[in-house]
């Protein structure tokens, strides 16, 4: 198989990460940003095509998957673009900001008879992975609650460069910050049936027009009670992000900063993530702000292997949208609503 082609949208801190990866699993052709200097520095970097307008992109360069690195509230325009144009998509998180977005850029994947990827690289963090395999397998036995602590810092810096913390561009903090924590408690456990939640704004109502914290009680697929409480108000620096599962045969712990700690286990079968006590990886790094475990790496590798083998992604289009669908749950059953949807 030939090296795939790729043109990068968005060349913003995300951006660099994907387009690093790029260069050493397929080729960067081209790149896309209406800020033109960044866009031009892109391209000085890695010496591809030069745009300002992500249509002009599509339209005039020949490549196989458009990389969406922009902006939330641009993700489904722009996906459906691409793909309409006859070209795959590999999209960040989160899929959209809209559940209707998602089904559309879906359709317009399956009209088009193209690839529609999403990036949900913690899936990839191997506590994580290893807390799947003894969920599917049924070594915990019967799950009987589950809890999910996101606590992450996010100063007023960081909603300085104008789409954060806007409702058109950003969404909400369970999108730009947690929409990974939904998918994992999705992908694990099942759907959301009941939610009720309580948001508020406590330290950013200068900087966001949505909440920056929030607990959430939820009912999952059979019966099983869970909890959310998130937050990006810890003072100075990360704090947690974990899951915590209470079976019939074991209690599991993932956590550290970053799902990347396996800091519990009580169990009664040998559990095959003993060896994963120690903290694996490290946060992609922001510099004043550090985000989710630095796992593109692995969204590649497996990128190209679903082409090479014809296999489906393993982090479908379907399974992101319900991460969005389930998130749009949360916010219209707050029960002290910050913003409207």
């Amino acid at each position: 198989m030939s090296k795939l082609k790729f043109a990068l949208i968005g060349c913003g801190r995300i951006g660099q990460r994907h387009a690093g990866h790029i260069q050493h699993f397929g080729e960067l052709v081209a790149v896309c940003d209406i800020d033109k200097d960044k866009a031009e520095h892109f391209s000085a970097q890695y010496k591809t095509s030069c745009y300002t307008d992500y249509l002009k992109l599509l339209r005039n360069e020949r490549f196989d998957v458009a990389v969406i690195c922009t902006p939330n509230g641009l993700h489904a325009e722009q996906s459906i673009a691409a793909l309409h144009q006859g070209r795959h998509v590999l999209v960040e998180k989160p899929m959209a900001i809209k559940s209707g977005d998602c089904i559309s850029m879906i359709e317009a994947a399956d009209k088009n008879n193209r690839k529609l990827f999403v990036v949900k690289q913690n899936r990839f963090n191997a506590p994580v992975a290893a807390l799947k395999r003894a969920v599917d397998t049924g070594k915990l036995g019967k799950i009987f609650s589950v809890q999910v602590n996101c606590y992450w810092n996010r100063p007023a810096q960081y909603y300085s460069d104008g789409w954060r913390g806007t409702l058109e561009l950003d969404g909400g903090t369970l999108f730009t910050q947690f929409s990974h924590f939904i998918d994992l408690l999705y992908w694990l456990f099942g759907d959301v049936k009941q939610v009720q939640s309580f948001t508020a704004n406590k330290a950013h109502k200068k900087e966001i027009e949505f909440e920056d914290c929030g607990v959430i009680s939820m009912m999952l697929d059979n019966d099983v009670p869970a909890g959310l409480h998130y937050s990006v108000n810890t003072f100075s620096k990360n704090m947690e992000g974990s899951i915590t599962v209470i079976a019939e045969k074991g209690t599991v712990k993932v956590g550290g900063q970053y799902l990347n700690t396996l800091e519990y286990t009580d169990v009664e079968f040998p559990f095959d993530g003993s060896d994963l006590v120690q903290e694996h990886g490290a946060p992609n790094d922001y510099g004043f702000y550090q985000g989710s475990m630095s796992n593109h790496d692995k969204v590649y590798a497996h990128l190209i292997e679903c082409f090479s083998s014809g296999e489906d992604f393993s982090t479908n289009a379907f399974e992101a949208f319900k991460a969005v669908e389930i998130i749009e749950k949360i916010y219209s059953a707050s029960i002290v609503p910050v913003c409207s949807r």
